[in-house]
């Protein structure tokens, strides 16, 4: 497993493959977060073969090919287009740019798989599902939180199995670094990054629909604030939102760039879901003065307490169960609906923020 302790989240993982070399083949573009090696690292150990990159950017070229040594770089976004063995395209693009990426890649038979946040407008989210629904390509996204976190996926199995019951709540929490030299200007422009809780508060919206089984749910209320970054007047260093899915189930998050220095990696992110016959909480990438490692996860039930240590223990099905999607036709990685869905509520949950005054 590989953890970074700066801005970019790169897991590897266990070589799974469901395709054989040359049997899906996707292309990378729009290298502008360090998503994309995650991204790309998922599908290449599910088999997919990695043929195409392109960006302007030389620097950002550079450091991919030395990472895919065998890839080959494009000469442009059209050569990635034209290309009709090219199934899918991956891409962590500017966020409010990834709709409109996404929206060209499906107009040329392409699947598209962005990093989240997938959107920064609900126009840009109708826009997308009107070409998806028109072209049958996918708009998948990396909701890393939950998709490459090995924690995530077993609690994820715990209760389909029913081992605490019936889920009530979830409560997540997602502190970031916010290391602000290692960062691109528009990551501290509001309208490209589009807000603390569009951007990353939709790894909590998912999770929260996912666990609790809610295919729709209303933003209570949300609120943001810039209180420690005042050389940044357009960001937004902590947002939390209260949530009521369709089937009474609850959801409070809370996101922020406050991660301390001497945290030994990128951020203490945790969830806890609360069942009617118990719950398991993860803690995802660090157990604090405990264990320097992630993916440790604690339940308690009825029948007792336990701890578990997942990493290099579960896998990611996603990322094989998304190049089967893909080729079959199916939805047993993500529903269309419930990607769209998560991008939705972060978006409403952004729109009705209440701006705190400090």
């Amino acid at each position: 497993m590989s953890r970074t302790n700066g801005m970019n989240y790169a897991p590897q993982g266990k070589p799974s493959p469901v395709v054989g070399q040359g049997e899906f083949v996707f292309a990378a573009m729009a290298l502008d977060h360090g998503h994309i090696y995650g991204m790309c690292n998922g599908l290449i150990e599910a088999g997919a073969t990695l043929k195409w990159v392109y960006d302007p950017d030389p620097v950002k070229l550079e450091r991919f090919i030395k990472t895919y040594p065998y890839v080959t770089a494009a000469a442009s976004e059209d050569e990635i287009w034209q290309d009709k063995e090219v199934a899918l395209v991956a891409a962590a693009a500017i966020p409010n740019l990834r709709g409109p990426l996404g929206v060209k890649a499906m107009k040329h038979g392409k699947h598209y798989f962005t990093d989240k946040t997938p959107f920064t407008e609900l126009a840009q989210l109708e826009q997308s599902r009107a070409v998806a629904s028109e072209t049958g390509r996918k708009y998948s996204v990396y909701y890393s939180e939950r998709l490459h976190s090995e924690s995530a996926v077993y609690a994820g199995q715990l209760v389909k199995d029913g081992a605490i019951g019936r889920v009530v709540q979830v409560l997540g929490l997602g502190p970031h670094r916010l290391n602000a030299p290692a960062r691109p200007d528009w990551f501290f422009r509001k309208e490209q990054y589009g807000g603390i809780l569009c951007d990353i508060g939709s790894h909590q919206v998912e999770q929260f629909l996912y666990y609790a089984g809610c295919s729709d749910a209303e933003v209570l209320h949300s609120k943001v604030a810039n209180y420690n970054n005042p050389q940044y007047p357009e960001l937004e260093d902590y947002g939390d939102t209260t949530l009521v899915g369709d089937n009474g189930a609850t959801n409070y998050f809370r996101v922020d760039w406050m991660t301390p220095n001497g945290l030994s990696t990128w951020g203490d992110g945790r969830t806890v879901i609360l069942g009617t016959d118990g719950y398991i909480e993860m803690r995802k990438y660090v157990d604090i003065a405990r264990e320097a490692k992630g993916d440790q996860l604690y339940m308690v039930n009825g029948e007792g307490e336990i701890r578990l240590d997942l990493g290099g223990k579960v896998g990611y099905p996603f990322f094989g169960e998304l190049i089967l999607d893909c080729l079959n036709g199916t939805e047993k990685a993500m529903s269309q609906a419930h990607t769209f869905k998560a991008a939705e509520l972060c978006l409403l949950a952004q729109a009705k923020a209440v701006r705190l005054s400090v």
